[in-house]
């Protein structure tokens, strides 16, 4: 019997058995790298109440499209916010940006109406509206208010501020001619700055016709008024009146400025009327001290320079006035040395934009130059009236040729300008200065000369030779009277000089005789007068 051997042999190669698991780990690869691309990012928002906000349902919409869920809602470190963790799809990453705004759609009752109806049955969701400026955020603060304007409308926005609350609230429309051109978004009390703050959006294209010199004002309600023609009411549109707006425009004879640009700062101004009051929004604070009565001079009243109108009184500055009354501290605005007894002190607004100068910083900066050397060449403010019935006054301002060349000085903190008086006060002043100079006459011993003088007079009068002038004037006005009688037609004197004067004619007749010869013949005196021939007619006439 023979052993058998069994021949083994080993091929080379992959067992089959392998494929399953390395097609596996393919597959997971794969998965995991489609997963990564196609998972969107996750986010976090901040809001003060989860009202309206489920875990694992709530969606996140933009124009009703879903692009993302809600993952998780926690409360936050501090207790008194949520924090909610939104996992948004691979498409809604680029909407992710600086400004990018959340907030969530439940019904709600406002000025525009009711919104967010649909969410009754099917329930709240959370709106997204797309932003600008860098992108890659992740941690959002959610709005409690769905936003007015979205972020991305092209537009401006800008700052109202207002010293008292009115009728303007975040949602009423801004106006310009009557036609929606923005919207208010916010209102917001600035405790530091003790003012209400409005910010505003205003749409484009009308944007780019506002300037810096353009004002906005209160339009709500109706406003009249009485002239002679009648009565005059302005009334705007019915959602104005009911819920309030802003209206836009230029103050009266006011020309556009310079464009404005997002964040830009503007005056709510109360109605059109206080906007004409004070046009334009740079100024400068000046004081004046007139040494008489102010009496008349009311807060607006005009301050002009040779009929043209530069700006208006602010105020009398009372307080300011009555801690430098001696037995008062001294207080920190007013530097010690400060002159009293001066004046009423007067804060005084001039524009430079009335000037035709630019309403701005630039502005101001050239108005205080020119002022400094108009009071070098003798400019000074004056209180005149400004009418006769009312007794009203106002700051007038010129250039005065008799005075010494001023400086600006300083009161309570601010630039001064000098004063003169005028009007009657001014002549008041003069003739003051006259009696002071008439005071200072030697009239006592000009007086005692007069009545020495006087009593030599009288001493005079009293003696023999004018007591005896009388009757000397009585002879010679007689010898006068006799001397005339003689000159009459009848007197002797004239009979016997009529036949004078008419010998004395005949004689100068015969005498101008002679002359006529003498000059037509020199030598008449010597040689015999020659006399022409008498003319003869010409020949050959008949």
């Amino acid at each position: 019997m023979t052993d058998a051997h069994a021949a083994v042999s080993r091929k080379r190669g992959i067992n089959p058995i392998w494929f399953v698991p390395i097609v596996a780990l393919v597959l997971g690869i794969w998965m995991v790298i489609y997963t990564l691309q196609s998972e969107g990012p996750d986010i976090t928002i901040t809001f003060s109440t989860a009202e309206g906000i489920e875990q694992g349902k709530t969606k996140v919409k933009l124009r009703d499209v879903d692009i993302g869920l809600v993952e998780t809602v926690e409360l936050g470190e501090d207790l008194e916010s949520v924090v909610i963790t939104i996992s948004l799809e691979k498409t809604a990453e680029p909407l992710l940006r600086e400004n990018t705004q959340f907030w969530v759609v439940r019904p709600r009752i406002g000025k525009s109406g009711v919104t967010g109806l649909g969410t009754l049955l099917s329930g709240g969701y959370i709106q997204l509206a797309p932003g600008d400026g860098a992108d890659g955020k992740r941690a959002y603060v959610g709005l409690e208010e769905p936003p007015v304007t979205p972020s991305s409308t092209p537009g401006v926005r800008l700052v109202l501020t207002a010293d008292k609350a009115g009728s303007v609230s975040a949602g009423d429309p801004v106006l310009f001619k009557g036609y929606q051109v923005g919207r208010v978004e916010t209102e917001i009390f600035d405790i530091e700055r003790q003012l209400l703050t409005y910010e505003i959006f205003i749409d484009a294209p009308y944007d780019q016709k506002l300037t810096s010199r353009h004002r906005f004002w209160d339009v709500s309600g109706v406003s009249a008024r009485a002239g002679a023609d009648g009565i005059e009411i302005d009334s705007v549109a019915l959602e104005t009146l009911l819920i309030g707006g802003v209206e836009v425009g230029l103050p009266l004879g006011v020309e556009p400025g310079q464009p404005i640009e997002t964040g830009s700062e503007f005056e709510l101004y109360g109605s059109f009327a206080d906007v004409n009051k004070r046009p334009y929004r740079y100024s400068l604070e000046y004081v004046v001290r007139f040494p008489q009565s102010v009496r008349g001079l009311q807060p607006g009243a005009p301050v002009e320079f040779r009929g043209l109108r530069i700006g208006e009184v602010e105020r009398v500055m009372l307080t300011e006035l009555a801690r430098t009354i001696p037995g008062a501290s001294q207080p920190q605005s007013v530097p010690a040395g400060a002159p009293r007894g001066e004046g009423i002190p007067v804060l005084i607004r001039i524009e430079p934009a009335r000037l035709e100068r630019p309403d701005s910083e630039a502005g101001l900066e050239e108005m205080r130059k020119i002022l400094q050397f108009a009071v070098n060449n003798g400019m000074r403010a004056t209180l005149a009236t400004g009418n006769l019935l009312t007794g009203s006054l106002y700051v007038s301002m010129d250039l005065f040729s008799d005075v010494e060349p001023g400086k600006i000085g300083e009161y309570a903190g601010r630039p001064m300008l000098p004063t003169a008086a005028s009007g009657l006060d001014g002549i008041q002043q003069k003739l003051t200065v006259f009696l002071d100079k008439l005071n200072e006459l030697p009239l006592e011993g000009t007086v005692q000369e007069a009545q020495n003088t006087l009593a030599s007079l009288d001493r005079l009068v009293a003696g023999d030779g004018m007591q005896s002038l009388p009757a000397s004037l009585d002879e010679t006005l007689k010898e006068l009277q006799q001397t005339l009688s003689s000159l009459s037609a009848d007197s002797e004197l004239q009979t016997r000089l009529l036949p004078t004067i008419t010998e004395l004619e005949r004689t100068l007749t015969s005498l101008r005789l002679v002359l006529d010869t003498l000059d037509e013949q020199p030598n008449a005196l010597i040689f015999n007068r020659k006399y022409k021939d008498d003319p003869r007619p010409p020949a050959g006439s008949q």
